[in-house]
Protein backbone atom coordinates (compact mmCIF):
# COMPACT_ATOMS: atom_id res chain seq x y z
CA UNK A 1 0.00 0.00 0.00
CA UNK A 2 1.81 3.62 -0.45
CA UNK A 3 2.93 5.53 2.09
CA UNK A 4 3.68 9.04 2.63
CA UNK A 5 7.40 10.28 1.23
CA UNK A 6 8.90 11.35 4.90
CA UNK A 7 12.73 11.50 3.61
CA UNK A 8 14.28 14.88 4.64
CA UNK A 9 16.79 17.07 2.63
CA UNK A 10 20.08 16.43 3.62
CA UNK A 11 22.82 19.12 3.30
CA UNK A 12 26.18 17.62 0.97
CA UNK A 13 28.18 16.88 4.04
CA UNK A 14 24.77 14.50 5.48
CA UNK A 15 24.98 12.82 2.13
CA UNK A 16 28.43 12.11 1.88
CA UNK A 17 27.93 10.78 5.41
CA UNK A 18 25.42 8.52 4.64
CA UNK A 19 26.96 7.01 0.96
CA UNK A 20 29.93 6.66 3.50
CA UNK A 21 27.58 4.51 6.23
CA UNK A 22 26.41 2.42 2.94
CA UNK A 23 30.05 1.72 2.62
CA UNK A 24 31.19 3.92 -0.27
CA UNK A 25 35.47 5.34 -0.08
CA UNK A 26 35.68 8.51 -0.33
CA UNK A 27 39.31 9.51 -0.14
CA UNK A 28 38.77 13.13 -1.64
CA UNK A 29 36.22 14.40 0.72
CA UNK A 30 36.76 17.88 -1.40
CA UNK A 31 36.21 16.59 -4.20
CA UNK A 32 33.43 14.35 -3.71
CA UNK A 33 31.65 17.51 -2.32
CA UNK A 34 32.28 19.56 -5.14
CA UNK A 35 30.52 16.68 -7.19
CA UNK A 36 27.85 16.75 -5.35
CA UNK A 37 27.09 20.31 -5.24
CA UNK A 38 27.62 20.31 -8.96
CA UNK A 39 25.65 17.07 -9.87
CA UNK A 40 23.55 16.17 -7.18
CA UNK A 41 22.80 13.45 -5.38
CA UNK A 42 19.63 11.97 -7.32
CA UNK A 43 21.24 12.17 -10.38
CA UNK A 44 24.52 10.39 -9.43
CA UNK A 45 22.67 7.33 -7.50
CA UNK A 46 22.01 5.86 -10.80
CA UNK A 47 25.89 5.51 -10.81
CA UNK A 48 26.17 3.61 -7.83
CA UNK A 49 22.99 1.38 -8.33
CA UNK A 50 24.92 -1.27 -10.07
CA UNK A 51 27.01 -1.23 -6.99
CA UNK A 52 24.71 -1.81 -4.36
CA UNK A 53 24.68 -5.08 -2.60
CA UNK A 54 21.78 -7.69 -3.47
CA UNK A 55 20.68 -10.17 -0.99
CA UNK A 56 17.86 -12.52 -0.82
CA UNK A 57 16.69 -11.02 -4.57
CA UNK A 58 16.47 -7.61 -2.89
CA UNK A 59 18.58 -4.72 -3.94
CA UNK A 60 19.50 -3.09 -0.35
CA UNK A 61 21.28 0.33 -0.37
CA UNK A 62 24.53 -0.91 1.04
CA UNK A 63 27.70 -1.03 -1.54
CA UNK A 64 30.20 -3.37 -2.67
CA UNK A 65 33.16 -3.57 -0.89
CA UNK A 66 35.75 -1.50 -2.02
CA UNK A 67 33.71 0.53 -4.23
CA UNK A 68 35.05 4.05 -4.49
CA UNK A 69 33.81 7.49 -5.56
CA UNK A 70 36.16 7.78 -8.43
CA UNK A 71 34.35 4.52 -10.04
CA UNK A 72 31.06 6.34 -9.37
CA UNK A 73 32.37 9.83 -11.18
CA UNK A 74 34.54 7.49 -14.00
CA UNK A 75 31.07 5.95 -14.93
CA UNK A 76 29.29 9.63 -14.98
CA UNK A 77 31.68 11.10 -17.09
CA UNK A 78 31.83 8.08 -19.68
CA UNK A 79 27.87 8.48 -19.94
CA UNK A 80 27.98 12.11 -20.49
CA UNK A 81 30.76 11.61 -22.88
CA UNK A 82 28.78 9.04 -24.28
CA UNK A 83 25.42 11.29 -24.52
CA UNK A 84 27.77 13.65 -26.22
CA UNK A 85 28.91 11.23 -28.94
CA UNK A 86 25.33 10.12 -29.82
CA UNK A 87 24.02 14.03 -30.13
CA UNK A 88 26.56 14.28 -32.78
CA UNK A 89 25.49 11.45 -34.87
CA UNK A 90 21.78 11.66 -34.32
CA UNK A 91 22.22 15.60 -35.82
CA UNK A 92 24.31 14.38 -38.94
CA UNK A 93 20.91 11.35 -39.62
CA UNK A 94 18.72 13.93 -39.20
CA UNK A 95 20.27 16.83 -41.46
CA UNK A 96 20.58 13.82 -44.05
CA UNK A 97 17.30 12.66 -43.44
CA UNK A 98 15.64 16.41 -43.84
CA UNK A 99 17.76 16.42 -46.98
CA UNK A 100 16.24 13.18 -48.50
CA UNK A 101 12.65 14.26 -47.49
CA UNK A 102 13.35 17.81 -49.04
CA UNK A 103 14.80 15.98 -52.53
CA UNK A 104 12.14 13.39 -52.77
CA UNK A 105 9.05 15.78 -51.92
CA UNK A 106 9.96 19.28 -53.37
CA UNK A 107 10.92 17.65 -56.69
CA UNK A 108 7.94 15.60 -56.59
CA UNK A 109 5.62 17.93 -55.92
CA UNK A 110 6.85 21.41 -55.87
CA UNK A 111 7.88 23.63 -53.05
CA UNK A 112 4.92 23.68 -50.94
CA UNK A 113 4.38 19.29 -51.27
CA UNK A 114 3.84 18.97 -47.45
CA UNK A 115 0.53 20.87 -47.44
CA UNK A 116 -1.39 18.44 -49.90
CA UNK A 117 -2.40 16.05 -47.77
CA UNK A 118 -2.94 14.35 -51.49
CA UNK A 119 0.64 13.85 -51.04
CA UNK A 120 0.73 11.56 -48.20
CA UNK A 121 -0.57 8.16 -46.47
CA UNK A 122 -4.45 7.98 -46.26
CA UNK A 123 -3.66 7.21 -42.21
CA UNK A 124 -1.42 10.05 -41.59
CA UNK A 125 -3.02 12.56 -39.72
CA UNK A 126 -1.79 15.72 -41.92
CA UNK A 127 -4.03 18.38 -40.59
CA UNK A 128 -2.91 17.89 -36.88
CA UNK A 129 0.91 17.74 -38.00
CA UNK A 130 0.40 21.00 -40.35
CA UNK A 131 -1.48 22.81 -37.48
CA UNK A 132 1.75 21.57 -35.15
CA UNK A 133 4.64 22.77 -37.62
CA UNK A 134 3.40 26.05 -38.59
CA UNK A 135 2.80 27.00 -34.86
CA UNK A 136 6.32 26.29 -34.68
CA UNK A 137 7.26 28.38 -37.78
CA UNK A 138 4.98 30.96 -36.35
CA UNK A 139 7.50 31.08 -33.19
CA UNK A 140 10.44 31.02 -35.37
CA UNK A 141 13.16 33.86 -34.67
CA UNK A 142 15.33 32.85 -37.55
CA UNK A 143 16.08 35.30 -40.28
CA UNK A 144 15.06 33.65 -42.91
CA UNK A 145 11.79 33.03 -41.61
CA UNK A 146 10.98 36.72 -40.27
CA UNK A 147 12.47 37.73 -44.19
CA UNK A 148 10.19 35.32 -45.88
CA UNK A 149 6.99 36.38 -43.56
CA UNK A 150 7.74 40.43 -44.43
CA UNK A 151 7.96 38.83 -48.25
CA UNK A 152 5.94 36.39 -49.04
CA UNK A 153 2.26 35.76 -48.99
CA UNK A 154 1.02 32.82 -47.26
CA UNK A 155 3.00 32.72 -43.87
CA UNK A 156 3.25 30.99 -41.95
CA UNK A 157 3.04 28.35 -44.88
CA UNK A 158 7.00 28.00 -46.06
CA UNK A 159 8.39 26.17 -48.63
CA UNK A 160 9.72 22.65 -47.35
CA UNK A 161 13.14 23.33 -47.70
CA UNK A 162 12.72 26.11 -45.51
CA UNK A 163 10.34 24.12 -42.79
CA UNK A 164 12.65 21.56 -42.26
CA UNK A 165 14.95 23.98 -40.73
CA UNK A 166 12.68 24.27 -38.18
CA UNK A 167 11.20 21.23 -37.81
CA UNK A 168 11.73 18.98 -34.59
CA UNK A 169 13.53 15.15 -35.61
CA UNK A 170 9.85 14.22 -33.81
CA UNK A 171 7.87 16.18 -36.21
CA UNK A 172 10.39 15.45 -39.28
CA UNK A 173 9.80 11.63 -37.89
CA UNK A 174 6.17 11.84 -37.96
CA UNK A 175 6.14 13.77 -41.82
CA UNK A 176 8.50 10.65 -42.83
CA UNK A 177 6.15 8.06 -41.40
CA UNK A 178 3.22 9.65 -42.79
CA UNK A 179 4.87 9.92 -46.51
CA UNK A 180 3.34 7.80 -49.22
CA UNK A 181 5.25 4.33 -49.43
CA UNK A 182 6.89 5.56 -52.77
CA UNK A 183 7.99 8.57 -51.70
CA UNK A 184 9.12 6.65 -48.43
CA UNK A 185 11.01 4.14 -50.61
CA UNK A 186 12.95 6.63 -51.99
CA UNK A 187 14.10 8.10 -49.27
CA UNK A 188 14.65 4.73 -47.41
CA UNK A 189 16.92 3.45 -50.25
CA UNK A 190 19.80 6.08 -49.96
CA UNK A 191 20.16 4.59 -46.27
CA UNK A 192 20.22 0.75 -47.92
CA UNK A 193 17.23 0.38 -45.64
CA UNK A 194 13.49 -1.01 -45.67
CA UNK A 195 11.21 1.87 -45.40
CA UNK A 196 9.54 0.48 -42.69
CA UNK A 197 12.40 -0.18 -40.69
CA UNK A 198 14.34 3.37 -41.24
CA UNK A 199 10.52 4.60 -39.58
CA UNK A 200 11.21 2.71 -36.63
CA UNK A 201 14.62 3.66 -36.42
CA UNK A 202 13.70 7.27 -36.63
CA UNK A 203 11.38 6.89 -33.94
CA UNK A 204 13.66 5.35 -31.42
CA UNK A 205 16.43 8.18 -32.69
CA UNK A 206 13.85 10.68 -31.18
CA UNK A 207 13.48 8.87 -28.04
CA UNK A 208 17.03 8.94 -27.81
CA UNK A 209 18.21 11.99 -28.45
CA UNK A 210 16.03 13.17 -25.61
CA UNK A 211 16.96 11.18 -23.50
CA UNK A 212 20.45 12.96 -24.42
CA UNK A 213 18.89 16.17 -25.01
CA UNK A 214 17.62 16.15 -21.14
CA UNK A 215 20.74 14.59 -19.38
CA UNK A 216 19.46 11.67 -18.58
CA UNK A 217 21.35 8.38 -17.94
CA UNK A 218 22.15 6.19 -21.21
CA UNK A 219 24.78 3.51 -20.61
CA UNK A 220 22.49 1.09 -18.88
CA UNK A 221 19.21 2.02 -19.61
CA UNK A 222 16.76 -0.21 -21.65
CA UNK A 223 14.88 1.11 -23.91
CA UNK A 224 11.16 2.19 -23.53
CA UNK A 225 10.65 2.45 -27.67
CA UNK A 226 13.45 0.16 -28.84
CA UNK A 227 13.71 -0.54 -32.90
CA UNK A 228 12.07 -3.54 -33.90
CA UNK A 229 13.17 -7.04 -34.21
CA UNK A 230 15.32 -8.27 -37.59
CA UNK A 231 15.46 -11.47 -39.11
CA UNK A 232 18.84 -10.14 -40.18
CA UNK A 233 21.25 -12.46 -38.66
CA UNK A 234 23.61 -9.60 -37.91
CA UNK A 235 20.71 -7.52 -36.22
CA UNK A 236 20.24 -10.63 -33.62
CA UNK A 237 21.41 -12.72 -30.87
CA UNK A 238 24.00 -13.94 -30.58
CA UNK A 239 25.92 -11.44 -32.63
CA UNK A 240 23.63 -8.92 -31.91
CA UNK A 241 22.86 -9.45 -28.27
CA UNK A 242 19.77 -7.70 -27.74
CA UNK A 243 17.96 -4.57 -29.05
CA UNK A 244 16.59 -3.17 -25.83
CA UNK A 245 20.16 -1.82 -25.18
CA UNK A 246 22.26 1.01 -26.10
CA UNK A 247 25.07 -1.03 -28.44
CA UNK A 248 21.99 -1.77 -30.85
CA UNK A 249 21.67 2.16 -30.86
CA UNK A 250 25.46 2.52 -31.70
CA UNK A 251 25.17 0.10 -34.41
CA UNK A 252 22.19 1.61 -36.02
CA UNK A 253 24.02 4.83 -36.47
CA UNK A 254 27.01 3.07 -37.61
CA UNK A 255 24.77 1.86 -40.82
CA UNK A 256 23.10 5.12 -40.97
CA UNK A 257 26.60 7.36 -40.93
CA UNK A 258 28.34 5.07 -43.14
CA UNK A 259 25.30 5.15 -45.75
CA UNK A 260 26.07 9.07 -45.55
CA UNK A 261 29.66 9.13 -46.03
CA UNK A 262 30.87 10.53 -42.96
CA UNK A 263 31.50 9.14 -39.21
CA UNK A 264 34.78 7.53 -39.51
CA UNK A 265 35.93 10.48 -36.76
CA UNK A 266 32.90 9.24 -34.62
CA UNK A 267 33.59 5.56 -35.19
CA UNK A 268 37.67 6.33 -33.44
CA UNK A 269 35.77 8.05 -30.87
CA UNK A 270 33.66 5.68 -29.96
CA UNK A 271 36.09 2.95 -29.72
CA UNK A 272 38.28 5.18 -27.39
CA UNK A 273 35.67 6.05 -25.22
CA UNK A 274 34.06 2.20 -25.15
CA UNK A 275 37.00 0.02 -24.99
CA UNK A 276 37.95 0.92 -20.67
CA UNK A 277 34.44 0.22 -20.11
CA UNK A 278 33.72 -2.84 -22.21
CA UNK A 279 36.70 -4.79 -20.78
CA UNK A 280 34.11 -5.18 -17.43
CA UNK A 281 31.54 -7.96 -18.82
CA UNK A 282 28.95 -6.21 -16.08
CA UNK A 283 29.70 -2.32 -17.45
CA UNK A 284 29.51 -4.61 -21.06
CA UNK A 285 26.36 -6.27 -20.83
CA UNK A 286 24.72 -3.26 -19.54
CA UNK A 287 25.45 -1.91 -23.08
CA UNK A 288 24.06 -5.15 -25.15
CA UNK A 289 27.77 -5.63 -25.98
CA UNK A 290 29.08 -8.80 -27.53
CA UNK A 291 32.26 -10.53 -25.95
CA UNK A 292 33.93 -9.65 -29.77
CA UNK A 293 32.32 -6.03 -30.00
CA UNK A 294 34.74 -4.45 -32.21
CA UNK A 295 34.33 -7.35 -34.74
CA UNK A 296 30.81 -7.15 -34.71
CA UNK A 297 29.70 -7.26 -38.95
CA UNK A 298 28.21 -3.55 -38.82
CA UNK A 299 30.24 -2.01 -36.08
CA UNK A 300 34.19 -2.91 -37.86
Amino acid sequence: MPENYTKPALTFEEQLLLLHERGLSVPNKDEALKNLECNSYYRLSGYWYPFRVKRDNVITDQLRPGTTWEQIIELYEFDRRLRLLLIDAIDRVEIAIRTQVITTLAHSYGAFAHTDPANFHGSFLHVKWLKTIEVEVGRSKEEFIQHYQRKYNGFPTIPIWMLTEVMSLGLLSRLYKGLANDDKKQVSEYFKLHHKRLTGWLHTLTYVRNICAHHSRLWNRELSIKPEESKDPDWTSPTTPTNKRLFFILLMLRHLLKQIGCGDAWYQSCNELLEPVANNELWRNAMGMPPDWKNHPIWR
